[in-house]
Formats: structure tokens, C-alpha cells, sequence
């Protein structure tokens, strides 16, 4: 029996895939690429998803030429080429396949085998990884538990609390110090602040006895003048009487002798008279200037008398003022070193715990920074082994589906049929048991410029073969 069309490596222009570039090429078509020339291209051509350089290794995986070798032999299809060892020879007149290609299965279900073993190896492996990921997030994620590997650090809570406490204890001691200073410094600026108080006082008090001094000074001055002209006056008036007696003498004793001399004169001057008048008037001007200096001191003490009360008066005015400020101010400085005193403790207070929060955030910043490198680095890696995972699953079942059409190919049970319509269509082959029933479904598509522009099922037959 002659096979209807053969089945050429190659591609001409006008070939149409039926699903586009299969999974079991790249470069060559699935089942069902066909040529211009009305033949059908490579169904396992080269270049394929298991030819040169793909996951299976290898030089190449299933065929390195094509999958369906060029050339048709009698009989039937001739399968020849190398399907990556397997399937060499093609069937001819003599039967369907030999036994190289038996053997050729039999490495292949080893290589399957090998590639189960290696997909159950990698999925152990995700599994211990995943294991692993949920360990640590167990004992380092949140809300975890000290897990029976992790160490127990109970018994260093005990040594931090106290450690703790004695840090507190030592802050207020510390803070309770810095207090007594503080109120210690204010006081010491209050005792300096009122000894200065009582020396500007001091200094007050001696400037007013100064004063009073100076006025006492002269007033003592007025008073020795005054004493100098009463005891002039007393001399002089001792003078006076000492001439007057002086005087008096002499005139008695020219009376004392028996002289008589009568002369015709007119009457004489009575002496003791002119004596106590003149006597009168010096007692009278001696009076009259005791009494006016004597009026004079009075009036001049009164006056400084007057001014002195005036001016104590404005004086103790004004110290009670002074007095009174200094208070106010000794009071207002006392406040203000005390609001500066706690301005400072709570700046420091307040720089102290920004600095123990900052190194805290500090801290969990490293930590969350730490974690997040970590939780990237697992991530990365699941993701890897997750792709790994796919891919050779993937490949593990695309592997098993054509490891099935071998087995049906070897077992007989499907055949290739086509159907050929025009230049521009392709048929798409099903396989079929030929002991049962033999399926065709003919499918028209039109392409222009190599691109499919409608496409339908034109009819289906079914053909039971005994």
C-alpha cells in the first residue's frame, strides 16, 4: 500500500498550521502543517520543543531533523530519521516497527522515568522549602511562638527587670539630684539677691547719715559763731563795767579831800546818772542782740527743721517705693530663673527621649529592613522553585501526551488519514483505532498572504473497519 502523500521535511509557501506552531515545534509545524505542493511538513520537524538544546538535553530530544523523515517507502509511511534515537529504520514491507525501536521505547520510558524521579526530587524539595518558610514564619513572623529550637531567654527577664528597675531607680535619683541643685542654685540666687537688697539699703542708710551729718556739722558751725559773738559781748561788757568802776573810783576819790573850791558855774552833770544810763542802753543793745540772734537761730533751725522733715519724708516715700520695686523685681528674677530652670531640665528631659526613641526606631527600622530582606530572599527563591516547579511539569505532562501517541502508534491503534483538498486548504488528521472506526474531519481554511482569513468544518465521516 502506498502512502498517499509523503512526508517532507520541508515547507513551501502557502502552508497553513492548525494551531499555529505547536508544542511540539518551534520552527516546524504540529500535526498538520502542509506545503504548497499539496505535501504535509514536518509533524515533528527540526528544530522542535524537544529537537536541539531544549529541556530534554541531549543533542537533541525527539528529532534533530525531522520528525517524519522525507521519502515515503512502500507499504506504508517510512518513520525514518532519528527521533532522538528512536524510531530509526522506517516501517517498510516487513511489519510495522523493529526491535531497535522497542528498545528505543524502553529508553525512553527510562528517561521518563529519570525525569518522574527528578519532578518528585524537586517537588520534595518544595515541599522541605515550604516547610522550611513556614518554620520561620512560625517562630519569626507575627504573632509567633517560641518554637522548641529557639532558645528560652526566660530566664534573662528576670536579670533585664531588674536591670530595668535599677535604671529607672538611678533616673530618678538622678532627676531628684539635678532638682536639689536646681533649688539649691535658687536658693543661693535669692540669699544673693536679698543680701544685695540689704546692701543697696546699707548703702542707703549711710548716704542719709552722711547727710544728716553735714547738716549737724553746720549747724554746729552757726552755733560756735553764735557762743564767739555772746562771749565777745560779755567781754566787752565786762570791759564796760571794769571802766565804769574804774571811773567811779577815781571820782570818789577826788572827793575825799577838804578842798572846797566854790566857782560860779552852771550845775554839773550828774554822773552816775549818764553811768546807769549808759549801763541801760549797753544791757539794752546786749538784750536786743541776744534776743535777735537768738530769733535768728530758732528761725534758721526752724527752716532746716522743716526742710529735714520734708525731705525724710520724700526720702522714706521713696525708699518704701525702691523697696517695694526691688521686692517685685527680686520676685520676678526668682520666677524667671526658676521657668528657665525647668525650660532646661525638660529640654533635656525632652532631648533624652527623643534620642531613646529615636535609637528604638532606630532599631525596629533594622529590624523591618532585616525582615523585609528576608522575606524578598524567600520570596525570590519560592518564586524560582515555583517556575522550576511549572516548567517541569509542564514538560513532565507534554512528555507523558506523547509518550501516550508512541505507545498508540507501536500498539497499531492510530493511523494518519488525509485528505487533500485544494492548494489553499489543509485537512486536519485524527487518529483513530483502525479495528473500530475510522473518524475524517475535513476542515477548509482560506489564506491570503499567510494569514487565515475564514476557516469551517466542511464535513465528517466516519468509516467502521473491521
Amino acid at each position: 500500500m502506498s502512502c498517499p502523500a509523503s512526508f517532507s521535511s520541508s515547507r513551501a509557501r502557502g502552508s497553513c498550521v492548525l494551531g499555529g506552531n505547536s508544542a511540539w515545534g518551534s520552527q516546524g509545524g504540529g500535526f498538520g502543517s502542509c506545503s504548497g505542493g499539496g505535501r504535509w511538513g514536518a509533524g515533528l520537524g527540526s528544530g522542535a520543543g524537544f529537537g536541539k538544546g531544549s529541556y530534554f538535553g541531549g543533542s537533541s530530544g525527539f528529532a534533530e531533523v525531522s520528525g517524519f523523515s522525507s521519502g515515503a517507502s512502500g507499504g506504508f509511511c517510512s518513520y525514518g530519521g532519528g527521533m532522538g534515537g528512536g524510531f530509526e529504520g522506517g516501517v517498510g514491507d516487513g511489519g510495522l516497527f523493529s526491535g531497535s525501536e522497542k528498545q528505543t521505547m524502553q529508553n525512553l520510558n527510562d528517561r521518563l522515568a529519570s525525569y518522574l524521579d527528578k519532578v518528585r526530587a524537586l517537588e520534595e524539595a518544595n515541599t522541605d522549602l515550604e516547610n522550611k518558610i513556614k518554620g520561620w514564619y512560625d517562630k519569626f513572623g507575627p504573632g509567633s511562638r517560641d518554637g522548641g529550637s529557639r532558645r528560652d531567654y526566660s530566664n534573662y527577664y528576670s536579670i533585664l527587670e531588674d536591670l530595668r528597675k535599677q535604671i529607672v531607680a538611678a533616673t530618678v535619683e538622678n532627676a531628684g539630684t539635678i532638682l536639689q541643685i536646681d533649688n539649691a542654685r535658687l536658693a543661693a540666687d535669692d540669699f544673693r539677691l536679698k543680701y544685695e537688697h540689704e546692701q543697696s539699703l546699707r548703702q542707703s542708710v549711710e548716704a542719709d547719715i552722711s547727710g544728716l551729718r553735714r547738716v549737724l556739722d553746720g549747724l554746729t558751725m552757726t552755733r560756735s559763731d553764735l557762743e564767739m559773738q555772746i562771749e565777745s559781748l560779755q567781754e566787752e561788757l565786762v570791759i564796760l563795767k571794769k571802766n565804769h568802776e574804774e571811773e567811779m573810783t577815781s571820782v570818789r576819790g577826788s572827793r575825799g579831800g577838804d578842798v572846797t573850791v566854790e566857782m560860779n558855774a552852771a550845775p554839773g552833770t550828774d554822773l552816775t546818772k549818764l553811768l546807769n544810763d549808759m549801763r541801760a542802753q549797753y544791757e539794752q543793745l546786749a538784750e536786743q542782740n541776744r534776743r535777735e540772734a537768738e530769733e535768728q537761730f530758732n528761725k534758721q533751725s526752724a527752716s532746716l527743721q522743716a526742710q529735714i522733715s520734708t525731705d525724710v519724708g520724700a526720702a522714706s516715700s521713696a525708699k518704701t517705693e525702691i523697696t517695694e520695686l526691688k521686692r517685685t523685681l527680686q520676685a520676678l528674677e526668682i520666677e524667671l530663673q526658676s521657668q528657665v530652670a525647668m525650660k532646661s531640665s525638660l529640654q533635656r528631659t525632652l532631648a533624652d527621649t527623643e534620642a531613646g526613641y529615636g535609637a528604638q526606631l532606630s532599631g525596629i527600622q533594622v529590624k523591618i529592613s532585616s525582615l523585609e530582606e528576608q522575606i524578598c530572599q524567600v520570596r525570590a527563591e519560592t518564586e524560582c522553585q515555583n517556575r522550576e516547579y511549572e516548567l517541569l511539569l509542564d514538560i513532565k505532562t507534554r512528555l507523558e501526551v506523547e509518550i501516550e501517541t508512541y505507545r498508540r502508534l507501536l500498539n497499531g491503534e492510530g493511523r494518519l488519514a488525509l485528505v487533500l483538498k485544494d492548494p489553499g486548504t489543509c485537512v486536519t488528521p485524527w487518529f483513530s483505532d483502525p479495528s473500530k472506526t475510522r473518524v475524517t474531519k475535513t476542515i477548509i481554511e482560506e489564506v491570503v498572504d499567510g494569514r487565515v482569513v475564514s476557516s469551517q468544518v466542511s464535513s465528517i465521516s466516519e468509516v467502521k473497519i473491521k
